[in-house]
């Protein structure tokens, strides 16, 4: 049994190699690489007192109340204190970049796309008996049972059934095809006749349909949705090479094409 292990970067590479995680990283560093050459280019420059309020965000995000929390963190994330602030300082810049490339066009794209930002409040039960489904159903027209006491019943997660199957706030592309007509077509509170996908019989609570509204927190949301689309337009416009064994992965390559 091992008593102690030193573990090398060359260990922490081969890891991320082997567990699928390497291209995540490489996007990271070359959106970390866009974002700092872009900011440069245009002037955007963050302060001190952006760090220090940005820093006090992430601590507050990470439950670090003391110094002591957050050294005991640093050390756990293998972070120095200078590397927390260059975290910290990359999240501002990009976050100052996005709002300077994108806040003007806002209006626009929310207008033009107002119905993607409709949001519904649903409650669900999925059943595995079309049959069953359609009695609760009509069940629930007559009022004989709630959803409630549908979903105690015939929902296993604890969490979910707690809840009463309530699914949160959702957009169309939160749900699937066959769903979405009938749930945004909905009148509110209304049952929806239940719906077969392959995952199930859906039995369905539509209990608001919520209207969206330009407020700052939609605001960002469409920002930061346009700068993702934008970074990814510049990512896949680029040429990247890792350098990470290069030639043992060309040898590898002609020995399996060898054996093909």
């Amino acid at each position: 049994m091992l008593e102690s292990l030193i573990v090398s970067p060359e260990d922490i590479i081969y890891n991320i190699k082997l567990g699928f995680e390497l291209p995540k990283v490489v996007e990271a560093i070359a959106t970390r690489k866009i974002v700092a050459e872009t900011a440069s280019e245009l002037g955007i420059a963050v302060s001190e007192a952006e760090i220090q309020q940005e820093g006090d965000k992430l601590r507050l995000e990470k439950k670090l109340v003391t110094a002591k929390d957050t050294w005991a963190w640093l050390k756990t994330h293998h972070l120095t204190l200078k590397e927390f602030e260059e975290l910290v300082c990359a999240k501002v810049l990009e976050q100052k970049l996005a709002n300077h490339l994108f806040a003007d066009r806002v209006e626009q794209v929310f207008y033009e796309n107002k119905l993607d930002y409709v949001e519904v409040a649903t409650y669900e039960v999925i059943l595995d008996d079309r049959d069953l489904a359609l009695e609760l159903f009509y069940a629930l027209q007559e009022g004989e049972i709630s959803f409630q006491e549908i979903a105690r019943q015939y929902i296993q997660d604890h969490k979910l059934r707690c809840a009463g199957g309530y699914q949160g706030l959702r957009s169309r592309r939160d749900f699937r095809p066959e769903i979405a007509a009938a749930v945004f077509d909905a009148k509110p509170p209304e049952i929806l006749k239940p719906i077969t996908t392959s995952k199930g019989i859906h039995l369905i609570w539509v209990e608001a349909i919520v209207q969206p509204q330009l407020d700052e927190e939609l605001r960002q949301k469409i920002i930061n949705e346009l700068f993702s689309d934008w970074l990814k337009q510049q990512i896949a416009s680029m040429k990247i090479a890792t350098h990470l064994d290069v030639h043992s992965n060309l040898q590898t390559q002609e020995e399996f094409l060898k054996q093909a």
